[in-house]
């Protein structure tokens, strides 16, 4: 049916079409221009009773595809269809069960025929799966990781390390039969405080530093930093048993103290202000109550702010040499010790003093915007957040992140997932960041780099993976740090999104692997043509016609963009949509 080349325009070829009918049935089928050493290959694009259209998508060579097309066809070269032999190919290798085959779904242009990747292209780089809602998303994830567990006859991934961060907790029921198999394990946490069969997330309060707790703070002005700074640095002070300690708290009380007594303001304003901090504010030895001797007779503190009838505090200057007494300025002596712990409550403890420290009691303007930050902190405190952050043993981050991935019978587990379905978005997204950073951290201190690969998929990505002010406040976005260089180190992200528009351009920009669900929204379509730039925009155009559960994947990992139709996964995650019919009638 394929008469002579009509026109070579760009990567376009234009037949005559000898029958001179439409057959649909080739359509999308692929064909091959062999000339010399090396065949050409195109796609079937159109067709008509007069003329067939091709795309060119690549060339083999010594049997091996490579896309794109460096020199066109001849006008004398006629096509044919491909042959089977050649599909491996372009489709990937249809032997499912070899340890770098990762396979993804059965072809819907070539009955019978799967569609696969290298499994170290696709799961040693950053990749994203989007999709609108209803389109097969949380599906198609599903079968993948089973696909990679369970059509491998030779060995399993034992030394894998998934992470699913679950916004809706759907993953559950359909990883949790993979420990079925022999040296699998799944191990569920949640956000669920109360009977659940899944651990509780916690993150150790002595993990938390600058930058983490700016996110869980919700830091929205720099000047809000160095109280947290000055919180932490007096924290890890005050955890140590030293008799020093106590004298460095009486010397920040009375600095702030002094700072208020030469202020200006009136003397009533002075006393007012150094009764409240002191009511707040006091230790053994400095309080309202401590005794300040002078010649003849001894006065309580209180006494000594006694205001005239001229308005006048007469005992200042006692008062100033009391609290002079108790400055010092070296705390080098203070015993620090490394693996100490805290929890929240001190944490708030040490922000009561770090505020009076920097002097925010003393600027009205200063105390409005920091003052948030202990009233959030006192929130999270009071609530059932606090329980994500109690552990009373010390441990290591680097130990932490290995229990994390680990049985209580101390087997490996593969696959893990954290459920964020019962905190709301703001705390789920901070707590998402500081996981992040923490695997971030520990793929980086590995002295053998990459030993330990870590795999962290983010469901409903577009909620936590953002172009937010992070840079502004704390200098870097985690997850566009982990996509520029974590894959080196062997932290992997993976992003699931039904709004690819919404998520930071940096991060998608890196992913090298696309599973591209059914599509409407133009913003979302356009953003993955423009960082595709191997698509052409008449195959990113399927987008909006795939059927639920067929997705259009490419990349790094596929030889050439393809639709693969995926297979349900077994068991199904929670992610169907509601049966109104049997919910409103039964």
């Amino acid at each position: 049916m394929f008469g002579k080349v009509i026109s070579i325009n760009k990567n376009t070829v234009i037949l005559e079409n000898l029958k001179g009918e439409s057959e649909a049935s080739i359509l999308n089928y692929h064909v091959i221009f062999e000339e010399n050493n090396r065949s050409v290959v195109g796609e079937i694009i159109a067709i008509n009773n007069k003329e067939i259209t091709i795309l060119l998508v690549g060339e083999i060579r010594n049997n091996h595809f490579t896309s794109g097309v460096m020199k066109k066809p001849t006008l004398k070269t006629a096509p044919r269809i491909i042959y089977k032999s050649e599909l491996d190919l372009l489709l990937g290798p249809q032997d499912i069960s070899q340890k770098n085959a990762m396979y993804i779904g059965k072809s819907n242009i070539y009955e019978g025929y799967n569609v696969s990747a290298s499994l170290d292209e696709f799961m040693a780089h950053h990749f994203a799966v989007v999709g609108n809602t209803g389109a097969g998303k949380s599906c198609g994830v599903a079968r993948l990781i089973q696909n990679i567990f369970e059509h491998n006859d030779s060995s399993l991934p034992v030394n894998a390390h998934v992470c699913i961060f679950d916004f809706f907790g759907e993953y559950n029921s359909a990883f949790r039969d993979l420990s079925k198999l022999p040296n699998i394990n799944f191990k569920s946490y949640t956000t669920q405080t109360e009977f659940s069969e899944s651990e509780t997330i916690q993150i150790p309060a002595y993990f938390l530093e600058v930058d983490d707790l700016s996110l869980l703070l919700n830091v929205t002005d720099t000047i809000q930093i160095p109280i947290i700074e000055e919180t932490l640095k007096l924290t890890y002070i005050f955890t140590s048993k030293s008799d020093e300690v106590l004298n460095y708290k009486n010397h920040i009380i009375a600095s702030a103290l002094l700072d208020i007594l030469s202020s200006g303001k009136s003397s009533t304003q002075i006393r007012d202000q150094l009764v409240a901090i002191l009511t707040k504010y006091n230790t053994a030895k400095l309080n309202l109550d401590s005794i300040i001797a002078q010649p003849g007779y001894n006065r309580t503190l209180k006494q000594c702010l006694n205001i005239d009838s001229q308005g006048k505090m007469n005992a200042v200057g006692a008062v100033v040499d009391f609290l002079n007494s108790y400055l010092q300025e070296d705390v080098s002596k203070i015993e620090k010790d490394p693996k100490a712990t805290y929890s929240l409550d001190d944490l708030l403890y040490a922000m009561n003093f770090a505020l009076i420290k920097e002097g925010t009691l003393n600027n009205q303007t200063m105390y409005e915007k920091t003052n948030t930050l202990k009233v959030r902190l006192e929130a999270i405190i009071n609530s059932d957040h606090k329980k994500y952050f109690e552990c009373e043993n010390y441990i290591s981050k680097i130990d932490y992140v290995k229990q994390l991935f680990m049985t209580n019978t101390s087997e490996n587990a593969q696959i893990i997932n954290m459920n964020f379905n019962y905190v709301d978005e703001r705390f789920a997204k901070s707590l998402t960041k500081i996981f992040a950073k923490l695997f971030y951290n520990f793929c980086t201190s590995l002295k053998d780099r990459a030993s330990y690969p870590i795999h962290m998929i983010l469901e409903e990505a577009h909620r936590y993976v953002q172009d937010d002010k992070d840079i502004e406040i704390i200098g870097y976005n985690i997850y566009d740090r982990i996509t520029k260089e974590g894959r080196k180190y062997g932290l992997i992200l993976g992003f699931i999104t039904q709004r690819p528009s919404e998520l930071s351009k940096t991060s998608l920009s890196q992913c090298s692997n696309f599973i591209s669900f059914r599509m409407f929204h133009p913003d979302d379509i356009s953003i993955i043509s423009s960082i595709s730039a191997n698509v052409d925009a008449e195959t990113i155009d399927k987008i909006k016609s795939l059927q639920p559960g067929s997705a259009l994947v490419f990349g790094s990992a596929f030889n050439l963009p393809l639709i693969a139709n995926f297979e349900l996964p077994s068991p199904m995650p929670a992610s169907t949509s509601v049966e109104v019919t049997n919910k409103w009638f039964s």
